[in-house]
């Protein structure tokens, strides 16, 4: 395996359009590690005209990249998916120097990730119309789908592999062209992924990738320019809101994955031995830094003291905060300074108004933006953290009573993107998980994600599904073709 400095000067710094391409002017900026604070190269800072000359891209080889064959389109995604896994540990320590979570960690999501191509790659000879007679007799009826066109993916720092893959996947099997802009946080996987895109195959200008710290300026003139033809975006609700706002102007096609608030609700009934160890996966993964973690966990007091104990031992005993790279590590440090403070302020604000901390609780300082695994009881009502998403490793536990006041006490948010729930009463689990008021549901189980099913979220949480054989949907227009 290469070296964490033979890596950095593989990985392409410029932007990705064709090919490698200096930004307007030689413009950059830094990319840091989350461990140290220090820079760990410099990625090309793209401007409007930058980002203007991938559309331009993308609009010319829209048309021929739509009319390529499906099962040629399939395999170079089945290609890339073979290169993604051939050099998965060349994409797990580059993603752990840039976002910072433990080695481990990264692996996973570079299997995860790389599934959404393979997934996809079967997906696009699976493009299905329909053909009819009408009810009248008048005439027969013809259902096509036909690719939406060229397509702006935003795609955020916290799973900097597996956020792209499981847009560009879809798009790319649904035969639309595709300009991404990771986070400013973390641009150098999806640099190296459009490399291995062109290298399996892909044709100039159907992938982009543009680098900027400056998103909003940078993404602007291309949703309000009428040749793209479809926005997608993973990130917080606060920025979702403003982009639906902009794409309103034209009524771009947009999906939206945004903010969570997710609850764990753990019953009498449960096995809590089972409801902790699905409790860390769901709290930890990715160190907190994901929107389908657990933010809120509402247990029956029937077994709140003894889920409570049982979480606080688990993670003492399994938890080793330190910098991703380290063997022993099992919690990195958070993406910068700015998350540290916002999870230090949630806690900082619960403990005032009442909540217990039971574990953690206090970031360690010295280098780096390091938060130690945290545990929280007796979390009042009016704590900013039963309403906001922390994004870190703390898990805020609150106790209930009935099942009726589980549920009420799960839905009482203005985010829907996934809740989980222990019970041993199969009754019980479908009544509550239909009750449940987000996208998905996880069922005696801490991780639910999977490319075979689809993701996404209602209410706050956004709109439109990525993954499933709903993915491609996301990408395809219907057309109605009357015959007589």
């Amino acid at each position: 395996m290469a070296s964490e400095s033979e890596i950095l000067q593989s990985v392409p710094t410029a932007l990705w359009i064709g090919g490698p391409v200096e930004a307007t002017g030689g413009a950059t900026f830094p990319v840091h590690d989350p461990a140290t604070g220090e820079v760990l190269t410099r990625v090309a800072d793209a401007s409007p005209e930058d980002a203007m000359r991938a559309l331009d891209a993308a609009v010319a080889a829209q048309e021929s990249w739509a009319a390529t064959p499906a099962r040629e389109r399939g395999e170079i995604l089945r290609a890339v998916f073979e290169s993604i896994t051939a050099r998965a540990e060349e994409f797990a320590l580059l993603m752990t120097l840039e976002m910072g979570k433990a080695l481990p960690e990264s692996r996973n999501e570079v299997r995860y990730g790389a599934e959404f191509f393979r997934w996809f790659s079967e997906e696009a000879v699976r493009v299905h119309g329909r053909y009819l007679h009408a009810p009248s007799g008048t005439g027969r009826i013809v259902v096509h789908k036909q690719p939406v066109g060229p397509c702006l993916a935003i795609t955020p720092w916290n799973f900097p592999l597996a956020m792209g893959t499981r847009k560009i996947g879809p798009a790319l099997a649904a035969g639309c062209t595709m300009i991404v802009k990771p986070a400013s946080e973390t641009p150098l996987t999806m640099l190296l992924l459009a490399e291995l895109c062109s290298r399996a195959g892909l044709p100039d200008g159907v992938l982009s990738v543009i680098t900027t710290s400056r998103s909003g300026a940078v993404t602007g003139p291309l949703i309000d320019d009428p040749r793209l033809r479809k926005l997608t975006f993973t990130g917080s609700t606060e920025v979702g809101k403003r982009l639906v706002a902009s794409s309103a102007n034209r009524l771009l096609r947009t999906s939206m994955e945004l903010g969570g608030n997710a609850p764990f609700v753990v019953f009498d009934d449960a096995d809590v031995d089972a409801a902790v160890q699905g409790a860390m996966l769901a709290k930890l993964r990715n160190g907190g830094e994901a929107c389908t973690a657990a933010n809120r966990f509402h247990v029956q007091r029937g077994v709140l003291e003894e889920f409570t104990a049982k979480l606080v031992t688990a993670m003492s005993d399994s938890v080793t905060l330190g910098p991703g790279t380290d063997p022993s590590t099992t919690l990195g440090p958070l993406i910068n300074e700015d998350q540290l403070n916002t999870v230090s302020e949630l806690v900082e604000d619960a403990v005032s108004a009442g909540a217990t901390v039971r574990l953690g609780g206090k970031a360690p300082g010295g280098p780096g933006w390091f938060y130690p695994a945290t545990i929280l009881s007796d979390v009042p009502p009016n704590a900013r953290i039963r309403t906001e998403e922390v994004f870190g490793p703390v898990a805020p536990v609150i106790g209930f009573d009935t099942e009726e006041e589980g549920l009420a006490a799960a839905n009482d948010t203005r985010y829907g993107l996934v809740s989980y729930v222990y019970t041993r009463d199969l009754d019980r689990a479908l009544r509550v998980a239909e009750g449940l008021e987000s996208g998905m549901v996880g069922v005696n189980r801490g991780v639910i994600s999977d490319p075979a099913a689809p993701f996404g979220g209602v209410k706050e949480s956004g709109f439109g599904r990525e993954g499933g054989s709903e993915g491609i949907e996301e990408y395809l227009s219907t057309k109605y073709i009357a015959l007589t």
